[in-house]
C-alpha cells in the first residue's frame, strides 16, 4: 500500500471512531517515517500517542490533549519482511491500541503502558537477552494467576520445594479441560514451561510458569533487585487421555 492510499483510509478509519472516543484527540498525523524501538533493531514503532498534559487536579479532554501519529514508513518495513502482513487490520489494531492510550491517560489509568512493558520484555526474551521473569504479571489478567501477552498465555502455579517435589505431574486447566503434562525433573526459581497439545490456533502459545514459594525476607530482596532468580525454559507435551472435567 503506498503512502498516498494509507493515508487516506487512516484518515477514513480514524473518523468512523465514535466520537466519543476522541474526546481530547486534536487529530490523526501520518508519516513517512519508520522508527525503530532504541533498544531491539528491527522492532517497529507503528503508531504513538502523544500527549501533553495541562496543570490540573484531575484529567480530562480540556486537560489531556493528544495527538494519534501513525508510521506508513513501519508498516511498509513489515509488510517487505510478512507476504501475509494485513494492513487494514495492523491500522485498525494500531489506531484503537493508541486511542486507548488516550483515554487511560483521562482516565489516570496506566494498564496499557504494563501491557506495553509485557510485549517489549516478550521480544527481549525471545532474542535471548536478560528479561524481567515477573513480565507476564503486567499483562492482561484473565482470571487470578492467567495472564495474556497479545497471543500468549500464561498460567501460574506457586509450589513450595516439598509441595512440588510430592506430585507426579503438573496439572493446567485450558478452555474448561483439565490436562496432565510431564513435570520438570528442576523446578527453578521461574519456570516457563511450554504446553504443548493444546487446542490453539496456529500463532498462539500456552505456557504453565512454575514459580517457586518465596519467604517475606527472599521476596524483598527480589523486589530491590539484591538476589537473582534462577530463571528455566522446558516444553512439554499434556498425556494423551488426560482430558477430564
Amino acid at each position: 500500500m503506498d503512502f498516498r492510499d494509507f493515508e487516506q483510509r487512516a484518515r477514513l478509519a480514524f473518523k468512523e471512531i465514535p466520537a466519543g472516543y476522541r474526546d481530547g484527540v486534536d487529530g490523526l498525523t501520518v508519516s513517512r517515517e519508520a522508527p525503530t524501538h532504541p533498544d531491539l533493531p528491527g522492532v517497529y514503532t507503528l503508531g504513538e500517542c502523544l500527549t501533553e498534559e495541562h496543570v490540573s487536579d484531575f484529567g480530562s479532554p480540556e486537560t489531556t490533549r493528544s495527538v494519534i501519529a501513525l508510521y506508513w514508513g513501519s508498516f511498509s518495513a513489515l509488510s517487505s519482511e510478512n507476504p501475509d502482513f494485513d494492513w487494514e487490520e495492523e491500522m485498525w489494531e494500531t489506531l484503537t491500541h493508541e486511542l486507548r492510550h488516550h483515554l487511560e491517560s483521562l482516565a489516570g489509568d496506566d494498564a496499557l503502558e504494563g501491557v506495553d512493558f509485557a510485549a517489549d520484555q516478550t521480544f527481549q526474551r525471545f532474542e535471548g537477552r536478560p528479561f524481567d521473569p515477573w513480565y507476564y504479571q503486567h499483562g492482561v489478567e484473565i482470571e487470578p494467576g492467567v495472564y495474556q501477552v497479545e497471543k500468549s498465555w500464561y498460567i501460574e502455579q506457586l509450589w513450595s520445594e516439598t509441595e512440588y517435589a510430592a506430585v507426579p505431574s503438573l496439572t493446567v486447566q485450558w478452555k474448561g479441560e483439565r490436562h496432565r503434562l510431564p513435570k520438570p525433573d528442576v523446578m527453578g526459581d521461574v519456570h516457563f514451561v511450554l504446553v504443548r497439545g493444546l487446542p490453539v490456533e496456529d500463532d498462539e502459545a500456552v505456557e504453565v510458569v512454575v514459580v517457586r514459594k518465596r519467604s517475606w525476607w527472599q521476596e524483598v530482596k527480589r523486589v530491590l533487585g539484591t538476589s537473582r532468580a534462577q530463571i528455566l525454559e522446558s516444553e512439554a507435551w499434556v498425556e494423551r487421555g488426560s482430558e477430564g472435567p
